[in-house]
């Protein structure tokens, strides 16, 4: 009897959350034990935004890093079409289309396929002065975003404009005007049309797009903004370049977190899942961050190694990376000769690496496809930003790399990871 008066008095402590969340762990480890090719139905109880709560707050991790394999040199596909660097890219949510920004001016969109790499849609850049004529960019395009339902794509450039296009037809819409310096992030939040832009200017301003509207504007670097990028939440992280900070803007608040770790001018950030977030930075160092701690939970320093430059041994910058949304996949990028693929090790707080992708010149921007199944890299004989050295022998194109995983993990079901 007094054992039946514990069991009842234990049941009703569980609050009906934490039993979704007891049934939604005990469900994912069954279907993980099984071992299915297919994720079975989910049952009534779960049939809630549960499971997309438990992967925002990156207590759901697809743990796939361990059977990535490296891929085939000649299944590498190279597109070429951009006359200058190729300094961003993005991918569409069906992982269909590509499109990429140049320091030409121009922009691409290229439909993913591995036989043909066709491009469906070129807009040229044009001279400077010539945007109100003229479709396209007029200056190096610095960044690019997507929106989460493929409807508008927005690129910034080096003269502090912002262009939102019909991502379908690849016709400007708006020019976004109002930043004082080069336009060097941009991000759409997740599900919705919001846009969250970042620049040399130092500070991040908020854009309704749906509404061909300006929001806010939010200051706190102290040195040119290099990265921005965004999830669900209504907020944004930022790389504050040699301020040495990377901040998590809340936006309704209008307050921001500082987080601080790298020695060098970080240069390139992304969230993982909404709890936690990788950056690059000129040191060689690569660090992973948990949104609670305002410093690294892990740092990898000399990520790409050293270079012999004029007599002294200097790291290789880490300018690009890219993180397979909520899993344990990363890739960095710089002009080291190679990709570099990661593991991140349980609660974040180990870095594996698995593997290097050959590829010759400055990677400047990484992203995986959605399903994780390929990962593209723009690449430019030089850096995005500037031009302290030119690789000769690169070649100014879109590199996608095929990403073999066994057949049993490619789609697995997500096993509950640490936050």
């Amino acid at each position: 009897g007094r054992r039946r008066r514990e069991a009842a008095e234990e049941e009703v402590e569980e609050t009906p959350q934490e039993k979704k969340l007891r049934l939604a762990k005990q469900y994912l480890e069954e279907l993980r034990q099984l071992g299915e090719s297919r994720p079975a139905p989910v049952p009534p109880l779960l049939n809630l935004p549960l499971l997309p709560q438990l992967e925002q707050k990156g207590r759901l991790q697809r743990l796939v890093a361990k059977d990535v394999q490296p891929p085939d040199p000649a299944r590498i596909r190279v597109l070429r079409g951009h006359q200058l660097p190729v300094t961003c890219l993005v991918i569409s949510p069906d992982d269909r289309f590509i499109f990429s920004g140049s320091k030409d001016g121009s922009l691409i969109k290229c439909k993913w396929e591995v036989d043909s790499g066709k491009r469906l849609c070129v807009v040229p850049g044009g001279k400077k002065g010539t945007e109100e004529q003229h479709m396209g960019h007029a200056s190096h395009v610095l960044c690019m975003a997507i929106s989460s339902d493929g409807k508008y794509l927005a690129s910034g450039d080096r003269n502090k404009l912002i262009m939102i296009w019909d991502a379908a037809t690849c016709k400007r819409l708006h020019i976004f005007t109002g930043h004082r310096d080069a336009v060097s992030g941009l991000s759409f939040r997740k599900g919705t049309h919001q846009l969250y832009s970042a620049s040399h200017d130092r500070c991040v301003k908020v854009w309704d797009v749906g509404e061909n509207a300006y929001v806010e504007t939010l200051f706190g670097h102290q040195d040119i903004i290099t990265g921005l990028d965004s999830l669900s939440r209504e907020c944004c992280v930022t790389a504050g370049g040699r301020d040495g900070t990377v901040r998590l803007w809340k936006i309704p608040e209008e307050s921001q977190l500082v987080f601080s770790g790298h020695q060098g001018s970080i240069d390139c950030i992304q969230l993982i899942n909404e709890e936690h977030m990788v950056s690059g930075a000129d040191d060689g160092s690569l660090a992973l961050w948990g949104l609670t701690k305002k410093k690294p939970l892990v740092v990898a320093r000399q990520a790409h190694g050293e270079q012999d430059a004029q007599g002294l041994q200097q790291p290789y910058w880490i300018s690009a990376v890219a993180a397979l949304r909520n899993s344990d996949l990363l890739a960095t990028g710089s002009h080291s000769g190679s990709v570099k693929l990661w593991k991140c090790g349980e609660g974040f707080r180990k870095l594996e690496h698995l593997l290097d992708i050959p590829l010759v010149g400055f990677v400047n921007s990484l992203k995986f496809s959605a399903a994780g199944d390929f990962l593209v890299a723009g690449i430019g004989q030089e850096h995005r930003l500037g031009r302290w050295w030119r690789i000769k022998e690169a070649k100014n194109s879109i590199c996608i790399i095929p990403l073999k995983q066994q057949k049993t993990t490619a789609s697995s079901p997500e096993s509950p990871g640490s936050s």
